[in-house]
């Protein structure tokens, strides 16, 4: 048991059999009453998000989550399937599980999985990505005031902003945080 006070961004708890993920973290001191913990969650399971409110002291089930290396197989349609790099299991996941991460994955990309008692929940990315660029826009000549940017798209099919330098075939860096674009990779 955790008391809610030293949660913080990103822990993950469990509370009428849900595991919660904080988001964000405010505590309320008021004048003459007692302290309160506001939080920001996310039901690991449906992706829900919800405000929590608890007063100073209360207690919560703190969980610890299963991080393993998997390498990313491959998309059949309806799941992605990954490899655990030491035992050689294969995981399926869907697409629910894998919110915001399918626009970074490469065949072969080794990543972490997060699980809580065999149920895979999450995989975390890298901080950023190398990824080849098929398509660009092609730069007008004498379009240089205010840092242009051009439309692009990646071989994962992410569509973005980048300046206007990136050229078709040229390798980027991209953020997986925020989706953005970094520099351009000498490869």
């Amino acid at each position: 048991m955790a008391e809610v006070q030293t949660l913080r961004k990103g822990n993950i708890y469990e509370e009428d059999n849900q595991l919660w993920r904080v988001l964000d973290y405010q505590h309320i001191k008021v004048a003459r009453g007692g302290a309160t913990i506001r939080l920001k969650v996310r039901n690991i399971r449906t992706g829900s998000t919800v405000e929590k409110t608890y007063n100073n002291g209360a207690r919560v089930k703190d969980v610890r989550l299963d991080n393993r290396q998997v390498q990313y197989l491959y998309n059949d349609g309806e799941f992605y399937h990954f490899m655990d790099t030491d035992t050689f299991e294969q995981i399926m996941l869907g697409p629910d599980t894998l919110e915001g991460v399918t626009d970074y994955l490469l065949d072969n990309m080794v990543v972490e999985l997060e699980s809580y008692e065999g149920e895979p929940l999450n995989v975390s990315l890298p901080t950023t990505v190398d990824l080849k660029v098929v398509w660009a826009e092609a730069a007008v000549a004498g379009d240089t005031a205010n840092a242009p940017t051009k439309q692009i798209e990646l071989e994962t099919g992410l569509k973005m902003q980048v300046p206007m330098f990136v050229n078709e075939g040229d390798v980027i860096r991209v953020d997986t945080r925020d989706g953005g674009y970094v520099t351009r990779v000498q490869k």
